[in-house]
């Protein structure tokens, strides 16, 4: 028989709300009913409804317990409820999901969203860390919402990222050949910025932006203005690019390379010694005065972009010894601390010492802003502080010229 709902609320109503709440939640846990509840600080109203459910005469104190299988008896034997309690909790207050149960079938539902990047690492084992900290960090539950939201997410990522490194190809194009959707891999798109997680581990760039994070796996955003000045490269006859290399270098001509020529049609780089600036004149003058002579020279012009720190990286993966200089202001040390930092570079008359000579020899405009520690240099800061004089490149440039040695097969 069903409950009869009148007389469940009459005798389960009111003041005894507190007892169904208890109980459902007991339920809902998958807990047994075979106990007692109590409350604490029970009201005189509350006190006497139990008293009243359960046939007995008050007892002082504030405290109220009440035995379950007690309630479930008389709910059973008054013909209340003749399935008992649970049965009567369901008729108050509707159906009744284990959380057990539930947490489970939602464990489930993310293993079966995740199951295509599972099956990718497996046969893709660089991706591992990737793909457990995706697992533990909650990224896919923040931006997904749903097991059932994030399952044609995953499967979308899991495409992209099986085509990863690509070869030059232009990021909306991967992005319709890969997601069916030529901005899924904008700025800001739950798809973007998890597959940016997988190309920065494939990449092995903790910290990039995500023009240089793209064109670290062959994928181009904006290939073309993004760009790094460039000089005495020897260049090789195997790519186009290496070709115009050996041509402008011949020439004694700086050359600006492009994003795209350096992904797409990447010039043969040797373990060859390169020198780095941060301001264009540096090069100017060093094909002035050396020309053919100039041993290979990479210009930042300011904070390195994508194209540079693309080439950078690439010279370094091929062996090359990288040495800096910098402007002697704040934003030059925090222009180096991204390359120090990222990069196998050493530092190229470009440390207190060096600073504290040039100043001295070349006093320059006030030094001002916001200090910043040098990483290469502990010493660099607290020096530039005490003397506050700033020393550009171009300070400089007799001794920087100096130090550049004759390319060999130059002369």
């Amino acid at each position: 028989m069903s409950p009869d709902l009148d007389r469940l609320t009459r005798l389960l109503g009111g003041e005894l709300t507190w007892l169904i709440e208890r109980v459902r939640k007991r339920l809902e846990r998958g807990e047994t009913l075979d106990t007692s509840v109590t409350l604490t600080a029970a009201t005189p109203a509350q006190r006497d409804a139990v008293h009243r459910l359960l046939g007995r005469r008050p007892r002082a104190g504030n405290t109220l317990t009440v035995s379950l299988p007690a309630v479930d008896g008389i709910l059973r034997s008054s013909g209340a409820s003749p399935a008992g309690l649970p049965a009567a909790i369901i008729a108050l207050t509707g159906p009744i999901t284990d959380r057990n149960e539930r947490a489970a079938a939602v464990d489930a539902a993310w293993r079966r969203a995740f199951a295509p990047l599972a099956a990718l690492v497996e046969t893709r084992p660089e991706l591992a860390d990737w793909h457990t900290r995706l697992h533990a960090n909650g990224l896919v539950r923040r931006l997904a919402g749903t097991p059932e939201s994030a399952e044609p997410l995953l499967a979308d990522l899991a495409r992209v990222v099986a085509e990863l490194p690509s070869a030059g190809e232009p990021l909306g194009t991967f992005a319709a050949r890969t997601a069916h959707d030529a901005h899924a891999l904008d700025d800001g798109r739950p798809l973007a910025t998890l597959a940016l997680g997988a190309a920065r581990a494939l990449a092995g760039l903790p910290e990039s932006s995500s023009r240089e994070t793209w064109a670290a796996v062959g994928v181009l955003r904006d290939d073309v203005s993004s760009t790094v000045l460039t000089f005495g490269f020897p260049g090789d006859p195997h790519t186009a690019t290496g070709r115009a290399l050996a041509a402008f270098r011949s020439a004694g001509q700086p050359v600006v390379l492009t994003l795209r020529q350096l992904v797409a049609d990447p010039p043969r780089l040797t373990a060859i010694p390169v020198a780095i600036c941060e301001n264009p004149v540096v090069v100017t003058t060093a094909a002035d005065r050396l020309g053919v002579a100039c041993p290979p020279l990479v210009c930042t012009h300011g904070q390195p972009g994508a194209a540079v720190m693309h080439l950078l990286r690439a010279l370094a993966d091929a062996g090359a010894e990288l040495r800096y200089h910098g402007d002697f202001d704040w934003g030059g040390i925090r222009i180096a601390n991204v390359l120090f930092e990222r990069l196998p570079v050493r530092p190229w008359r470009f440390d207190a010492a060096t600073y504290r000579r040039v100043a001295a020899a070349h006093p320059g405009t006030a030094l001002t802003g916001i200090p910043a520690v040098a990483s290469w240099d502990p010493d660099l800061a607290p020096a530039m502080t005490e003397l506050a004089t700033k020393v550009e490149e171009e300070s400089v440039l007799d001794s920087l010229i100096r130090d550049l040695p004759p390319y060999p097969g130059s002369l």
